[in-house]
């Protein structure tokens, strides 16, 4: 499932092909990236902060978007609010992870989505770089409605 998530992302959202990002993982219950140094370096060699916080919202929002997909259902989702914290520079590569193993929210999130068409739910994503977390992303994403499919590019 990481490579199809993979070509989604870098065909739909560029920036995440300019950031260099890979899918290691792609199920509904976790999504794991990776994203090299080089072309996200600032300008003292770590990684820019918008960089990470890129990447980390990517993270989430690949979550929301294969549990969507998994469910049959096709929606806009959108990033209504954000928030990260740096823990420590980052000064190589790095991987992003978000997990979601929340039934209950879940359900909720599918009834609301239902009943009035949209539905919030929000989502963490953790950023390692050389084995120690460097960053902690928290953000709260919005699904609308159902919309038609748009095909994949081959």
């Amino acid at each position: 499932m990481a490579e199809p998530l993979e070509r989604y992302l870098h065909t739909r959202i560029p920036l995440s092909a300019a950031l260099g990002v890979r899918v290691l993982e792609a199920t509904p219950e976790c999504v794991r990236l990776t994203a090299p140094l080089d072309p996200n370096i600032n300008h003292i060699g770590t990684v820019f902060g918008g960089s990470a916080a890129a990447v980390a919202i990517l993270t989430a929002w690949g979550l929301l978007h294969m549990r969507l997909a998994a469910a049959g259902l096709q929606t806009q989702t959108l990033i209504q609010r954000s928030r990260m914290d740096y823990l420590q520079p980052i000064r190589a590569d790095f991987e992003a992870e978000c997990h979601f193993a929340d039934a209950v929210s879940w359900q909720r999130f599918l009834t609301m989505l239902q009943r009035h068409g949209r539905a919030r739910l929000t989502l963490g994503t953790d950023l390692r770089c050389l084995g120690r977390t460097a960053g902690r992303f928290e953000g709260a994403f919005v699904a609308l409605g159902t919309m038609l499919a748009i095909p994949d590019p081959p």
